[in-house]
């Protein structure tokens, strides 16, 4: 089994998309123009999509209070630091910052619904070789084959 989605009803997926699209390098794949706005975002790769919409046949979880380890999208970084600056200044808010023992380095940020994102820097890369520059300017990361 390959993962295809995953999914999350949220608050405003059409400014969020545009957020994410934006400041994250994320490619819209579909996206309704009317109620619940379906939309399917992909990563660079066009493996994984997140698909987000606000279906009120379900309750939007609170994301805001939500401890982040319940639910978060993880983003390879070469520089946390970096990401976490750019996004701050584009309306996140810092959750947490951690240094690991096999030298990680993890930031956790809350978007500007709430959601929480982290960017990873493993000290011991996880995913497919694999170097790539996003269309809109973001340098992606290269990855080790295990």
């Amino acid at each position: 089994m390959k993962l295809e989605h995953f999914a999350l009803n949220v608050e405003d997926p059409i400014s969020m998309s545009k957020w994410y699209v934006e400041h994250l390098g994320l490619q819209v794949v579909r996206q309704l123009a009317d109620a619940p706005f379906t939309t399917f975002m992909a990563d660079d790769s066009g493996r994984v999509m997140v698909e987000i919409y606000a279906n009120p046949e379900a309750d939007i979880p609170d994301y805001r209070n939500l401890h982040p380890l319940i639910v978060h999208l993880a983003f390879v970084s070469t520089n946390p630091t970096f990401d976490k600056e750019r996004l701050v200044a584009a309306g996140a808010t810092v959750a947490s910052e951690q240094f690991l023992q096999d030298g990680s380095h993890l930031v956790m940020l809350r978007d500007p619904w709430g959601l929480s994102i982290q960017f990873c820097k493993r000290g011991v890369p996880m995913l497919a070789e694999r170097e790539l520059t996003s269309s809109n300017g973001f340098a992606l990361n290269r990855l080790v084959k295990m």
